[in-house]
């Protein structure tokens, strides 16, 4: 039994050891003073070391998180170890439209310019199937339609600061999503599907949309790419997922062999700034290069029906609309 353990154990670091060996680095020097950046989600994880990182380049960093008071103490710290004071907290849920409205509104009253918008914040699959306030299931809610709404209403201002940039954290669990039917996004036809399952279809909306958004946005010099950060071991597995077996079980694997916070947000950071990546648009990366996505993901006649039922879910009006 000794025996077994101490090989078990073995493997586990090895693959450690290997997998951040092999992961992508963003090495721009590029500075960002005089820039003005948005990273949802940016009170933990890749989100908040992204925000880190963008702040020692000089921009403006704003983070746009639910959780107000956890994220002033992260701001405190970036500017504590960047000594950029430029970072502030905004007020964000993802998964609340009005929520989502009352931030975009506030962003183009008082914010001039918009370089780069990072929509970071997402929750891992529900369990059972729960709704928002606005109707919409809790999961894409969170991981698609707020983001969606987001980009749409900060479009004009991500116009008028080009060239500018879109960033979509998606996640190799897009794959999960052997399926999108964008005639019921909030499971209201079939059975509630695994939570994995739930997570790859918004995950796989996350593409779609990057992949539909970048299409109405040639020629404008705004990009939109969608990145799978790499298996990355942050919060996110331990609070929203549950306490099954399964749930605590990814989670430990997670923790032992998986990419730390700061090397999970190096391909966020590289789609933010690199010189690699200017005019590059529709892509999706992993480890700071292009990467293959599903079949599913490419597809553009599904890529259009989800943004056509999206900006009918989310009451998308003629203001916010700058396409």
């Amino acid at each position: 039994m000794l025996y077994w353990a101490a090989g078990v154990a073995l493997v586990v670091l090895a693959i450690r050891i290997i997998y951040r060996y092999q992961s992508g680095r963003c090495y721009s020097q590029r500075q960002l003073v005089g820039k003005t950046v948005v990273v949802t989600g940016a009170s933990a994880g890749i989100g908040k070391e992204a925000a880190r990182d963008l702040a020692r380049r000089g921009a403006r960093v704003i983070l746009a998180c639910r959780d107000t008071n956890k994220a002033q103490k992260v701001a405190d710290d970036i500017m504590r170890t960047t000594g950029n004071r430029k970072v502030a907290v905004r007020k964000l849920d993802t998964s609340d439209l009005a929520s989502v409205r009352k931030f975009a509104r506030g962003i183009l009253a008082t914010e001039t310019a918009l370089h780069v918008l990072v929509n970071n914040a997402g929750i891992v699959g529900m369990t059972e199937r729960k709704l928002t306030s606005d109707g919409l299931e809790l999961t894409m809610a969170t991981n698609h339609f707020g983001h969606f709404l987001l980009t749409n209403m900060l479009l004009g201002l991500l116009k008028d600061s080009a060239p500018s940039r879109v960033v979509n954290v998606s996640s190799v669990g897009h794959k999960f999503g052997s399926s999108l039917d964008p005639d019921d996004l909030n499971y209201e036809k079939k059975p509630f599907p695994m939570s994995m399952a739930v997570y790859g279809q918004t995950k796989l909306a996350n593409i779609l949309f990057t992949n539909e958004l970048s299409n109405r946005l040639r020629g404008t010099s705004v990009t939109a790419n969608s990145v799978h950060p790499g298996a990355v071991f942050t919060e996110i597995h331990l609070k929203e997922g549950g306490s099954s077996v399964y749930n605590l079980s990814l989670a430990l694997l997670m923790m032992l062999m998986a990419k730390d916070e700061k090397l999970g947000a190096e391909t966020l950071i590289h789609l933010a700034v690199s010189e690699e990546v200017d005019g590059v648009t529709g892509k999706y990366f992993v480890d700071c290069k292009e990467s293959n996505t599903s079949d599913l993901a490419k597809d553009q006649v599904l890529a259009k029906k989800l943004w056509s039922t999206s900006e009918r879910l989310v009451k998308l009006k003629p203001e916010e609309t700058h396409y």
